[in-house]
């Protein structure tokens, strides 16, 4: 069955790019096929390791459509199955308004400058991993429309871990991330983030770009 995996990659001081050089990356993220829009975007306050797929304010976006505008909370869990930790061994607590979507990657760049860029946390969602680029068919086992991706713009640095079970107490080493790169999978066929993605990150984060992951 597998289980699911959020992978991040980041620069390796945590450093929030001009909102020019953000959208570059963005665009660059569908133009080079590692993504499969549409794409939505987001701010306000966000969390960096909640669970793309569950519970965040990016799932909501991603699978519910809600309408441009909408202001998107975290799913809380019934009372005896939270857990007052730190995410991602706990809730994240995030609180976002869907500015824009669309399917054309270039409509990205006039919803960025008119977003709370730096002000508040920023992201740009994407649908899925596009399974059309080799090096991503290569590198997830098979094709899978819940591969979603985010593309973060935090306003103030947080911290992922490097390796953690999100079901495990919390600890061990963590890397701050301002902007950063998130995606989610279940099966790869090796570690790391795969080489187009990889690729894509040193240009625009600069050398030394750092990654990791939580499962469960």
């Amino acid at each position: 069955m597998g289980v699911w995996t959020d992978a991040f990659i980041a620069p390796a001081e945590p450093s929030l790019l001009p909102l020019e050089a953000f959208g570059r990356l963005v665009v660059d993220l569908g133009r080079e096929r590692v993504v499969h829009t549409p794409w939505a975007l987001l701010a306000g306050t966000l969390c960096a390791n909640a669970s793309l797929n569950w519970g965040s304010v990016s799932g909501q976006a991603r699978w519910d459509q809600p309408p441009v505008g909408t202001v998107l909370r975290s799913e809380k869990l019934p009372e005896p199955f939270r857990r007052a930790k730190p995410p991602p061994w706990g809730d994240s607590h995030e609180d976002a308004q869907l500015l824009a979507r669309g399917e054309a990657i270039l409509d990205v760049l006039p919803a960025l400058k008119n977003a709370p860029y730096a002000e508040q946390d920023v992201a740009v969602i994407f649908d899925r991993l596009d399974f059309g680029n080799k090096s991503i068919a290569d590198h997830v086992y098979f094709e899978d429309h819940r591969t979603m991706l985010a593309c973060y713009a935090l306003a103030r640095p947080q911290h992922r871990p490097f390796d953690a079970h999100d079901g495990s107490e919390p600890g061990g080493p963590v890397h701050p991330v301002q902007t950063c790169i998130v995606h989610t999978f279940k099966h790869a066929m090796e570690e790391g983030p795969a080489p187009a993605l990889a690729a894509l990150a040193a240009r625009h984060f600069g050398p030394g770009v750092v990654t990791g992951q939580t499962w469960g």
